[in-house]
């Protein structure tokens, strides 16, 4: 329920975001109309197409994004031709042609007095090109839908997401009533300010045609909006990663088992019967996941710590990105991670959707009886989690259970967070995209040749020729790169090969100068490495601390695949 709020929450303060821009001079076009009879219908058909598409969009692949885009050409038309016959009230009488006609008749019927289906109409063809500046409520609320499938729930999701922006809208829209109505009174000339809202209008149409929506209107960044949202969400703990406080032994149910693993790696496969009698620690991760990766060395400790006592451990491995279904990308990363306890692969999230979980990486410690005693999600209460597992170990008749607690690495990737403000992390393919800064605005799935423009906090951009697909962004041209303005101690960027594997060199640069002292593990001192393999690569890590600066990556070859951008 809680989640549903901080939508609608979200939903309304886009009213501040400069992405609301372009749909203003829709819904203000109904600002001199009763509010009852022509506002609520456009914002309703608003609220309901936008949630509508987004969940299929979000869902439905290729086919649905290509059935959007036809759909915002039908709404730009029927907008234009609206915004038209605001300017010029005789021109719908002078229509003549079939097709025309009909979208003359619809246009005027939204602007006249018994207008509330034309109302209705125009609010759908606005919910069509609405391109909200997507915050961390509203990327939860997709990257759920993305990975999980779209459902009742992610539709009420998203319809509290416009509702709140329709709320918004609405009292705007009562306010500029009153406005409206007072400049007809006293100036006498309300015709006037029909023919300029229409002219609004058709400005609004340009811009949105033009992609300005999403392109520069983006750049205006809504750094302030989504600090707002990301601390709402880390208020009441449920940001995507969270870090769960341990805070004592419960009953949360039956261990589901592992049924749907697609392979099991170091070991046959298991089920909830096999572990009967034993304490069992289910670890939730995915190998790019830099939060997994710097929970591993705590897993890994306790795996070996408590094994005389009776701890059994099982990796659940839940990719997020296409590659990590790859079983020879998971053997090579259990390899190279020192992973030696089960693993098994979770490709088609049938154990994730077993255990109703949410989070990499997800904890669930498992008693004797084969029952879930306590989680731990994300990372950050290691320790106390810890003095679960001794508990449950002591119950189940474990005899001198070692004391003390494990710790964490200090360097290289799994090396823990630094605990200061850092910025969100940013996937860089079209589906879950946010803070994009380059122009064009991003063309899905064909290649494009972007420039790079001024970065605002937290915003990331494209040079060169790149192909940005729903998942990644491949570059079809050496030379070309990506920058970011981040704020954090620890830059990653998860990226994969040229086709074949192919290795990809690269050079990274810190406020414009090599990297020096602040290089990652993946890079050296001059800001050189080389993609090798897919996996998440670390490139910087600053000496002293958290800052804020300009990172670019610049790749002499062509063919490298860049998905997201973390931070520690």
């Amino acid at each position: 329920m809680l989640l549903y709020l901080l939508s609608y929450l979200a939903g309304a303060l886009t009213i501040m975001s400069p992405c609301i821009l372009p749909i203003l001079p829709f819904a203000f076009a109904r600002a001199g109309k009763p509010f009852l009879s022509h506002g609520l219908p456009m914002l309703a058909g608003m609220t309901v197409m936008f949630a509508g598409m987004a969940v299929l969009v979000s869902v439905g692949g290729q086919w649905a994004v290509g059935a959007n885009d036809v759909g915002r050409g039908v709404a730009l038309v029927l907008l234009a031709l609206f915004g038209l016959t605001l300017v010029f009230p005789s021109l719908a009488d002078r229509m003549t042609r079939p097709l025309v006609q009909l979208g003359g008749r619809w246009a005027q019927s939204a602007h006249g007095d018994s207008g509330w289906r034309g109302s209705l109409a125009l609010g759908a063809a606005t919910g069509l090109l609405w391109a909200p500046c997507a915050g961390p409520i509203l990327g939860l609320v997709l990257t759920g839908a993305a990975l999980k499938g779209g459902g009742l729930a992610t539709g009420v999701l998203l319809l509290a997401y416009g509702l709140g922006a329709a709320t918004s809208l609405a009292l705007a829209l009562v306010v500029g009533g009153k406005v409206y109505g007072a400049m007809k009174r006293s100036l006498g000339f309300g015709e006037k300010v029909r023919q300029v809202l229409g002219l609004v209008v058709l400005a609004a149409v340009a811009v949105i045609a033009l992609g300005l929506d999403t392109g520069v209107l983006t750049k205006l960044s809504a750094a302030s909006t989504n600090r707002i949202e990301q601390g709402l969400l880390e208020r009441f703990g449920i940001a995507r990663k969270p870090a769960s406080s341990a805070d004592g032994l419960g009953d949360e149910g039956a261990n589901p088992g592992f049924n749907g693993a697609t392979l099991w790696l170091n070991g046959a496969p298991l089920t909830a019967a096999d572990l009967k009698g034993k304490v069992v620690l289910v670890d939730f991760w995915t190998y790019t996941c830099i939060n997994c990766l710097r929970t591993l060395p705590y897993v890994k400790g306790w795996a070996d710590k408590y094994k005389q006592a009776g701890l059994m451990v099982v990796g659940v491995h839940t990719p997020e990105f296409a590659f990590e279904k790859d079983p020879t990308n998971v053997r090579d990363a259990v390899k190279r991670l020192g992973v030696t306890y089960p693993v098994a692969l979770d490709n088609n999230y049938a154990i994730w959707k077993a255990f109703n979980n949410e989070y990499w990486p997800a904890e669930y410690l498992i008693d004797a009886q084969g029952r879930i005693r306590a989680h731990m999600f994300g990372e950050g209460d290691d320790a106390a989690f810890e003095k679960l597992i001794q508990k449950v170990l002591a119950e189940n008749g474990a005899s001198a259970v070692p004391g003390g607690t494990v710790q964490g690495m200090d360097n290289g990737i799994e090396a823990e967070r630094s605990g200061q403000e850092q910025s969100p992390e940013t996937y860089v393919g079209y589906a879950r995209a946010q803070g994009f800064s380059s122009t064009p605005a991003v063309k899905q799935d064909t290649a494009e040749t972007y420039a790079l423009g001024g970065l605002q906090a937290d915003g990331w951009g494209l040079e060169g020729r790149w192909t940005v697909g729903a998942e990644n962004a491949r570059l079809e041209q050496a030379g070309g790169g990506i920058a970011y303005r981040f704020q954090a101690r620890d830059l990653h960027l998860v990226l994969g090969p040229a086709a074949g594997g192919k290795p990809v060199r690269f050079r990274v640069t810190i406020d414009g100068h090599a990297p020096g002292a602040d290089h990652g593990v993946d890079t050296d001192a001059q800001g050189n490495g080389v993609v090798t393999d897919n996996r998440l690569y670390q490139l910087l890590r600053l000496k002293d601390g958290a800052g804020d600066h300009s990172f670019m990556i610049t790749f002499l070859d062509p063919g490298v695949e860049a998905f997201a951008f973390t931070f520690g």
